[in-house]
């Protein structure tokens, strides 16, 4: 298969992530299907020119290429599943959730199972850089087929990481790569929190730290959110819970002993019993 402008491409979730990479995808061109199971979301994306439908059969129908962007490996399963009787055979599955060890290898079967040509390639990256195209692709799958699918992930990243030629180990990569997101989101939150305890402006520990060795944008963005009380969700803390679990049970199905990650975890479970699970990560330091 080729890929061009008359390529279509049916995305499967389109919330933080999946609308701005539909929205990325069509801008570069493609044909895009788009579903979400909570429909307005998918509706939403009309204007852009991005077709809605109501289920995910009729989405991939016709379709060349599948994006799966959905919360976890259960519900990119029972898509796909819902999916099957409209499918085309040897369809490209591009599937970019986060879903942890188990789930990739179910879903990797799935895709055996009916004739798809599978990639797994979770995203670096949160809604502004979905929004501006700017992800970075840890991608896995057969090298065969990469020139057709590389100039989708041009369209929604700035940067492909070409892992290995085996389902799962993008899936293994970004769970070390998420692990490290959360000690910088917790350590940040805690900071602050510990500064404001002993009657210090949290703001200086910014200060002190912005141009320096511990500096980064990263950084700069969260500390701005706490410090604004704006916690508008780049990645939710209902995320952060269902990927930090992720980690933590990896971590131990390989006997990495991992006290900060479920340390971590236990902080999110809090936010997420306080109320913020829909407010970003970095309510972490309302914990």
């Amino acid at each position: 298969m080729s890929i061009n402008q008359k390529t279509t491409i049916a995305i499967l979730g389109t919330g933080l992530i999946g609308a701005p990479v539909a929205r990325n995808m069509r801008k570069r061109g493609f044909t895009v299907h788009a579903w979400n199971r909570t429909a307005a979301k998918a509706q939403a994306l009309v204007d852009d020119g991005i077709l809605a439908f109501d289920s995910p059969a009729d989405a991939v129908r016709g379709a060349d290429i599948i994006v799966t962007v959905l919360k976890d490996g259960r519900c990119v399963q029972e898509a796909i599943q819902a999916a099957a009787p409209a499918l085309n055979k040897a369809a490209v599955w591009l599937q970019l959730s986060t879903v942890g060890i188990e789930a990739i290898e179910t879903l990797s079967s799935l895709a055996e199972q009916y004739g798809l040509v599978f990639y797994d390639a979770p995203v670096q990256g949160t809604r502004q850089p979905a929004e501006l195209a700017q992800l970075i692709i840890l991608a896995s799958g057969p090298v065969e087929q990469r020139e057709v699918v590389q100039p989708v992930f041009d369209a929604i990243g700035k940067r492909t990481l070409w892992v290995s030629e085996h389902a799962s180990a993008s899936s293994r990569l970004k769970l070390a790569l998420n692990n490290w997101a959360f000690a910088l989101t917790h350590g940040l939150a805690e900071s602050l929190a510990l500064a404001k305890g002993l009657g210090v402006d949290p703001a200086l520990v910014v200060d002190v730290v912005t141009g320096g060795p511990m500096d980064s944008s990263y950084f700069q963005a969260k500390a701005a959110t706490i410090l604004a009380e704006e916690y508008t969700a780049s990645f939710s803390i209902v995320n952060a819970v269902k990927d930090a679990r992720l980690v933590v049970e990896a971590a131990a199905q390989v006997g990495v002993r991992m006290d900060g990650a479920q340390a971590g975890l236990c902080r999110f479970e809090r936010a997420l019993e306080a109320g913020h699970g829909a407010k970003d990560m970095a309510a972490s330091y309302l914990a």
